[in-house]
């Protein structure tokens, strides 16, 4: 059993900042692809330097799981604080690295290539980062408010889009086209690195709380039990984040699908960023009085049926009050759901193999589910053509999430009673 002592809140901030440069990278690496595609990747062909730099932004996402998979099990086998000292290392190495390389201009086929290197590398530290993060957080919180903790991670990338997006259009409001081009965008990447020395730093001074608690169990003794804790955390996975990055996806889906203007489709993203900076921590806090399952079945439950009405009322009115009113629903319910299945998932999988077993489970949710959401939800709204297919797709697996949702135990200690890590 842990000390009810709460965290200090410079040790939260060293654990959540990962997951925010995560984000915060992700959204400032699309804001400039154009920029960085002209820089690393000149092509005579219209458009396809935009494409080259996109496709290299994919490729972070092939080495996620196997970050997740080495990293992981080392801090499962080692440690939570050398494993995030090792994730927090390479992500700052992968952040600097990238825009400091010289352009195409300069250096010729060398500079994709460091690009590519430095991408990939990118992925597998954040791949292996955010596994030994959480679990750091559920075993280092005090029982009755992991959920609380737990979801300070998904807050964080909340604001780091927030964040992001604030200094992407200052820069583009700022800088003349030549400049964005020559060292604008790298600006923009190169402040996300300001935070990693601090981050290091803190770290150190982390506490060790893997060997807390009583053993854990021999691995064969439950290997069946494993693999259904696997399979649901996996569905609910795959549920939250598709449901997410389809509410990323509306700022196109109002200006490419719908017509909006470009100005009032970028403040849905605003909205829904602000949503998940109310309803994260929110979720996290409910999930710790009520239990989790109830703070998951609720909100999805909600979320399905207002995805149709929600998506009416834009087909039907076009404003900007009808877009944001819209995303502040659905992002409000599934925030609420999607964060406590992170602490669920957490609290489900034994001390042992929990950051491995996290990590790996929400890389593979955020490569092939959250990776190919956006691209299906406009090919398929090409094929059929109704605005309505992202409702359609998002109810989807929120059938799958409900599905798995009956498999899942509770795990909140305000229902369980039980206080172990």
């Amino acid at each position: 059993m842990l000390p009810e002592a709460r965290l200090p809140a410079k040790q939260v901030f060293a654990v959540v900042a990962g997951n925010a440069l995560e984000f915060y990278d992700f959204v400032t690496y699309a804001f400039f692809a154009a920029q960085i595609g002209r820089t690393f990747f000149p092509s005579g062909k219209p458009g396809a330097s935009l494409l080259a730099s996109l496709a290299t932004f994919g490729v972070g996402f092939l080495t996620r799981p196997l970050g997740a998979l080495i990293i992981g099990r080392y801090a499962d086998r080692v440690g939570r604080k050398p494993a995030m000292l090792l994730s927090f290392w390479l992500m700052g190495i992968a952040m600097l690295g990238l825009p400091l390389v010289p352009s195409y201009a300069a250096i010729g086929v060398a500079a994709p290539i460091l690009v590519i290197a430095f991408r990939l590398l990118q992925g597998f530290a954040l791949g292996g980062e955010v596994g030994p993060n959480t679990a750091f957080l559920m075993e280092a919180a005090p029982p009755l408010r992991r959920g609380f903790y737990i979801s300070l991670q998904a807050m964080s990338a909340d604001i780091a889009v927030m964040v992001a997006g604030i200094v992407g259009i200052a820069l583009a409001a700022w800088l003349t086209p030549g400049a964005l081009d020559a060292w604008g965008w790298r600006v923009a990447l190169l402040l996300g690195v300001v935070i990693i020395p601090f981050g290091l730093v803190i770290r150190r001074s982390l506490v060790e709380t893997l060997h807390r608690g009583p053993p854990a169990p021999a691995p064969a003794a439950h290997r069946t039990p494993y693999t259904r804790i696997a399979m649901v955390s996996l569905a609910l996975m795959a549920t939250a984040t598709t449901t997410n990055y389809l509410l990323n996806y509306m700022t196109t889906y109002a200006n490419s699908t719908l017509g909006m203007a470009a100005q009032i489709a970028f403040g849905a993203t605003a909205v829904i960023g602000a949503a998940g900076v109310i309803f994260d921590p929110l979720g996290g806090w409910l999930s710790d009085r009520f239990g989790r399952r109830r703070v998951i079945l609720i909100p999805w439950l909600m979320l399905a049926a207002f995805i149709f009405p929600c998506f009416w009322l834009l087909e039907h009115f076009r404003t900007a009050p009808a877009l944001y009113f819209a995303c502040a629903v659905l992002a409000s319910t599934s925030t609420l759901a999607g964060t406590t299945a992170l602490v669920a998932i957490t609290e489900s999988l034994p001390r042992h193999v929990r950051a491995g077993g996290f990590g790996l489970i929400y890389a593979l949710s955020i490569s092939v589910f959250g990776g190919s959401t956006q691209f299906m939800a406009a090919w398929l709204t090409q094929v059929f053509g109704s605005p309505l297919v992202p409702a359609w797709y998002m109810l989807g697996v929120l059938a799958l999430g409900l599905s798995a949702l009956v498999h899942l135990r509770e795990t909140a200690p305000v229902k369980t009673g039980r206080i172990d890590s």
